[in-house]
């Protein structure tokens, strides 16, 4: 087996060999066991608990949401490991000479922290937990959470209040270019291709540099659901070593320890999202919250999103965004499913800017719910919207998914002749651009004595018509526009900007 090197195209010999537990490093893969079966595994961290040593594994060619901490004796060391390759030397610094022995060793000690320390937003060095954390400025990228927990409060008891993370994270993203050329080749997917793509490879935006991120919470209980978190998150480091997390899932505070969440759920009188409920039906509500109004309930939210986001960038003021959160009622309350965050004022016309349905709820169609939603607002508005570019990799599945449906419903709707790809994105209050891209996608334009053509194949028509079929037998959701009551709010330019 060898590896290609990128910049001169001639293949590398990969060194394997036999290794023990005491000359496992971090880079080595090895072959794991995993549900019964043995898969090629890279090592990305490691550490000791209770004298085991643990391994943090990502399992080639497998998406990363199945990284995990596994103890050393599922490693199988009788079969060779791949070593990693030594660093090749820069050409540049070595051609340049030799720099002062202190700026190295202090170049070398600040490239090699540990990753799964929660490092400062703006310098990337590690800070202490009880530092509060600083404000950043916003990016242009829809893979956005829009803040971080709120510091304590003076004179706050550590057993009372939910800890807080002290630090925002950074999280890296690719360019958009490369997005819309990846973006580009999986348009000539079909829809199980698409899927198998993402299930191997990740995110459509995936950043090699963020493969090595390591989950840091194990597990964690919200009401009466226990998960298990895909994704890093900033939380305090200290939970890292806790067996189970405790979320509140009214206030979204969270104790890694069960006797203070037991004795704050005894204080706590919040029983839905701490905002306006502008929705209402027989089995769902929508509650439009204020990141300004509510700092600290938001931020707890976009902290617990990061757990279940992979491209997502932690800002600490969630002053610009409103949050609007679907929730099921019962006697208890209710309970949030998911959300999707908005900018008060997009100067791109953005209608979303961040959407997830907790893991406890998704296959459900909730999240086609929260797209029409967002749609619905804008027919409010009488604006054309659009979701912040790029999508994760399940966003654009969503989407696209959401966007053939309405698109074909319209297009097909009895009595119709004609339609314009203008009118299609007033009538959906999508944009041209989406209206234009999904139809290409759909293969239903061609191009006809210098104009565009909307075309229907029957295989579509007849796919459509099965689909709206299966809707009926199983009773689909959809949001009822006259139960929306709804304004769209004005806001004074403090409110619209970042929180200084």
């Amino acid at each position: 087996m060898v590896a290609r090197d990128d910049a001169t195209g001639t293949p590398d010999p990969v060194e394997k060999g036999f290794a023990t537990l005491n000359t496992l490093r971090i880079g080595v893969k090895a072959m794991v066991e995993k549900d019964g079966e043995y898969r090629k595994a890279e090592l990305l961290s490691m550490r000791t608990r209770g004298d085991v040593p643990y391994f943090y594994v990502h399992y080639v060619d497998f998406n990363k949401r199945l990284d995990e901490w596994i103890p050393a004796s599922r490693i199988d060391l009788s079969q060779e490991v791949e070593w990693p390759a030594p660093e090749k030397p820069d050409k540049k610094k070595a051609s340049g000479g030799q720099k002062a022995p202190g700026k190295n060793q202090k170049r070398a000690r600040t490239e090699s922290r540990d990753v799964s320390a929660t490092p400062d937003l703006l310098t990337g060095k590690n800070t202490n937990v009880s530092k509060a954390p600083r404000p950043a400025k916003a990016g242009g990228k829809e893979n956005r959470v829009d803040g971080t927990p709120h510091p304590l409060p003076e004179g706050a008891s550590a057993s009372d209040t939910p800890k807080q993370a002290s630090e925002d994270v950074e999280m890296m993203d690719v360019s958009f270019t490369d997005a819309k050329a990846e973006g580009e080749e999986m348009k000539t997917m079909t829809r199980e291709e698409e899927i198998e793509k993402l299930r191997t490879s990740g995110s459509m935006t995936q950043n090699p540099t963020e493969i090595h991120r390591v989950r840091n919470l194990t597990r964690l209980q919200m009401g009466k659901y226990e998960m298990e978190p895909w994704y890093f998150s900033p939380y305090p480091e200290s939970f890292q070593d806790a067996e189970l997390i405790y979320i509140d899932e009214f206030c979204l505070s969270y104790f890694d320890n069960r006797r203070a969440f037991e004795r704050h759920r005894k204080k706590c009188t919040l029983v839905h999202p701490p905002g306006n409920e502008i929705y209402r039906d027989d089995h769902i509500s929508f509650f439009e919250v204020d990141g300004r109004r509510q700092r600290t309930w938001c931020r707890n939210l976009c902290l617990l999103s990061k757990l279940f986001l992979d491209h997502k960038t932690l800002y600490y003021d969630v002053d610009p965004f409103l949050f609007y959160c679907m929730c099921t009622r019962d006697e208890t309350g209710c309970h949030l499913v998911g959300y999707f965050s908005k900018e008060k004022d997009s100067a791109e016309g953005y209608n979303l800017a961040c959407i997830l349905t907790l893991p406890q709820y998704q296959r459900r169609g909730y999240g086609r719910l929260l797209i029409q939603f967002s749609y619905e607002l804008s027919k409010r508005e009488g604006k054309q919207g659009s979701p912040e570019k790029p999508l994760s990799d399940l966003g654009l599945l969503s989407y696209r998914q959401y966007w053939r449906e309405v698109l074909l419903d319209i297009l097909l709707e009895p009595g119709r002749e004609s339609v314009s790809e203008s009118e299609l994105a007033q009538l959906t209050a999508m944009t041209d651009k989406d209206v234009h891209e999904t139809l290409l996608v759909l293969n239903l334009l061609r191009y006809h004595r210098g104009n565009w053509v909307i075309v229907l194949p029957d295989h579509i028509v007849e796919q459509h018509r099965k689909r709206q079929e299966k809707e009926k037998q199983k009773g689909v959701r959809k949001i009822d526009p006259s139960k929306l009551q709804w304004k769209p709010p004005v806001f004074t330019a403090a409110s619209r900007t970042w929180n200084w």
